[in-house]
């Protein structure tokens, strides 16, 4: 059986489009609420900028080079752009009739978005004071012509082209760029009880001819570049990486033109002006009916006074472990926990490094740190563990995408409060999830480990499903002192009691649970295999998959966003089922399930099965051991697999398509997860206060 022929995988790039149109199909879906369908759709926009400045870009640069090698699926790269621009021409005109749809239901609920036109007097009165007092002093026409040529604007920059007519009947071309430091979308007065909106781009074509004067103004047309932002290091050449990161940085905001966004029917002199002006080709131009750049109404869909236009808040519950337990050391003491975000809370990983920090028996706290909140707890009570004495060590990994400059900032801080920092290593990027905790206690050391498969940052841990293990396992302890030995110096890696690492072993560890599988595997007696993560790319992790298969092997992949495999093909992946979830909360633990004919191993990681995670990462996958913490996430497993109302299925074509919920029954995963956790909370409450031994320690 040949297993790697081109028809036998899915395209990267149009598998992540096809991931993008199910957060698109979130927008349009009429049984979410409207504020938060108009968040999926700032989703989409987001997604889409990301996508072009970096996937889109890479494969540009591959096509100037004259590159013609295919992907997995057959795919050239220009192929791959004229498939792209085909798919995400027809997406973006979907995302524009579904705003018009939601701001049509908006305007039902009184909250408009109004043109300058139909502005009252008032209004107008404000509109004209808002620009006279806070627009007018920022903003900084640009004439274009022989002495003035065309600025360079930067990456994601809204910007107004301007045709002007002389006197003398010559026409000429100016650039206003819209100010990013004001709010792009002002309130204006009311109107009886209508809630009334306007875009600061409308404000300033309003009032354009007060930059102009002496010439008219012919059309005026917003448009928007998205640049190449990838970021290439010579790690091996540099003496200093965050000097190196930081100029990179710098560089990112004028790389080559990759996408440009323009209002539909602009003049088509503005039109040309743009396009030969950026050298961009038809392919790459999107022409916009609707406000350009969407990713406004993230911020929007928070509006003041309207929560019965969102889905209720599902406010993450104590975990029942560490409920009532004031002393998180003695808790994880007693038995390994396991904790699901955002259904708990994540503030017990929090407090994990706070009491850390504070108590005296505490002699050294080392912790990887790929992304972190804008005010991070975990960043203060590190700076404040050092200043007490503590031995802290801190990997901040400089090369995370989009949050290098985040990174540069609390490497900084946490120098400057005397932690010993480490800017990653040198070709790879760390992206595991491991705290290390050592203690003294009485006449031994203690170490207290917690490992997850998601970043420590206490925003995104309120809207993505995470996972974390708290142990103080004697294995665990030494296997994460030899890990950091690794990551500091100069160790070499041991033989892991309980840890598997990327890429030094985790690939070679897959394929042997995959083997066993296949090995175990009859027909009265069939293998299965779980995986629950986001993405699934690397060519021979996929092969390893199909040839587990045609072995007779169970495979359910819940895989959120890119999946280069292709179920459904004769011989090859018949016993394979993709599922995709896209929800409120962005699913991404990662659980792989082996069945291991009875002896069931259930593993945790911050890995995806990509190449990138395999090979080019530092990555964990750590066990479930405990008997109540496996159940449990078989539980996991079970109920995002019984999902009828989020879930999508993948069509052998790369297609999804939605669970038909009358054979299945309506099961929503992440609902189910979250009441799972709440009655788990009240349920330990009410012993507590029956025991009257309550202490309210997390807040609900």
């Amino acid at each position: 059986m040949i297993f790697d022929l081109p028809q036998n995988f899915i395209n990267r790039e149009l598998s992540w489009l096809q991931f993008n149109k199910r957060v698109l199909e979130e927008a349009q879906d009429r049984t979410n609420p409207p504020l938060e369908r108009l968040k999926f759709l700032a989703i989409v926009s987001s997604n889409l900028d990301e996508f072009f400045m970096i996937r889109v870009a890479g494969l540009e640069q591959l096509v100037e080079a004259k590159i013609n090698k295919p992907d997995s699926a057959g795919l050239t790269p220009k192929e791959q752009l004229n498939q792209i621009s085909q798919v995400t021409h027809k997406m973006v005109k979907s995302q524009y009739r579904y705003l018009k749809a939601i701001l049509n239901i908006l305007e039902k609920e009184n909250i408009f978005f109004v043109k300058t036109a139909s502005l009252t007097l008032e209004q107008r009165k404000f509109v004209e004071k808002y620009f006279q007092d806070i627009i007018y002093p920022v903003i900084t026409p640009m004439a274009v012509n022989s002495s003035h040529p065309f600025p360079f604007l930067a990456n994601k920059s809204l910007n107004l082209a301007i045709l002007l007519e002389s006197g003398k009947k010559e026409l000429f071309t100016s650039v206003v760029q819209v100010p990013s430091v004001l709010p792009r979308i002002i309130e204006l007065p009311q109107v009886d009880s209508r809630h009334q909106f306007i875009f600061l781009e409308d404000i300033i074509k309003l009032h354009a001819n007060e930059f102009f004067r002496g010439y008219s103004i012919r059309s005026i047309a917003a448009f928007r570049i998205t640049r190449n932002a990838d970021i290439l290091l010579d790690e091996e050449e540099t003496d200093d990486l965050l000097k190196e990161v930081e100029k990179s940085l710098r560089q990112r905001k004028w790389g080559d033109p990759v996408r440009l966004e323009i209002e539909e029917d602009s003049h088509k002199q503005i039109k040309l002006f743009l396009t030969t002006s950026l050298e961009i080709s038809s392919e790459e131009l999107y022409e916009i009916e609707g406000p350009l750049d969407a990713t406004a109404f993230m911020k929007f869909s928070s509006l003041d006074g309207y929560d019965y236009l969102r889905s209720p808040v599902m406010i993450p519950q104590p975990p029942k472990a560490l409920f009532n337990k004031d002393d998180l050391f003695e808790a994880i003491k007693e038995k390994d926990i396991l904790v699901h975000h955002p259904y708990e809370s994540f503030d017990c990983v929090i407090d994990f490094i706070k009491q850390a920090a504070q108590d005296d028996k505490v002699l050294a706290i080392k912790q990887t740190l790929y992304r972190v909140s804008g005010n991070s707890p975990i960043i203060q009570s590190l700076a404040q563990a050092a200043e007490n004495g503590k031995q802290v060590t801190v990997l901040v990994e400089l090369k995370a995408r989009f949050d290098e400059e985040n990174n540069i900032i609390w490497a900084r801080k946490l120098e400057e409060a005397g932690c010993h920092v480490i800017y990653g290593l040198v070709g790879l990027k760390t992206h595991c999830k491991i705290t290390l905790i050592v203690r003294q206690e009485d006449d031994e050391i203690v170490r207290y480990v917690h490992l997850g498969t998601g970043n420590y940052n206490d925003t995104t841990a309120k809207f993505y499903t995470d996972l974390g293990l708290f142990t103080a396992s004697e294995q665990y302890g030494e296997d994460a002192s030899a890990f950091f030995n690794v990551l500091s110096g100069y160790s070499e890696p041991p033989i892991w009691n309980k840890i598997e690492a990327a890429p030094l072993g985790m690939r070679k560890k897959f394929y042997q649970l995959i083997d066993n599988e296949i090995a175990y595997s009859t027909p009265e007696n069939p293998g299965h295999i779980i995986a629950k993560i986001n993405s699934l790319i690397d060519k021979e992790l996929i092969i390893k998959l199909y040839q587990a298969s045609s072995k007779g092997v169970k495979i359910d992949l819940i895989v959120r966003g890119i999946c280069g495999l292709k179920p459904g093909i004769p011989g090859i992946s018949e016993t394979i089922i993709v599922k995709s979830i896209v929800g409120i909360f962005l699913e991404h633990s990662r659980i792989y399930y082996f069945k291991n004919n009875g002896d069931e191993k259930i593993f945790l990681s911050s890995a995806d099965w990509m190449t990138r995670n395999m090979d080019r990462r530092v990555e964990l996958l750590f066990p479930v051991e405990d008997p109540d913490n496996l159940a449990r996430v078989k539980n996991i497993l079970k109920i995002t697999l019984s999902d009828t109302i989020k879930s999508r299925i993948l069509q052998n074509d790369g297609t999804y398509k939605k669970v038909d919920k009358r054979k299945k029954g309506l099961i929503e995963s992440q609902l189910e997860f979250y009441q799972l956790a709440k009655e788990r909370a009240e349920n330990e409450e009410k012993i507590c206060k029956t025991n009257k031994t309550f202490k309210p320690i997390y807040k609900k």
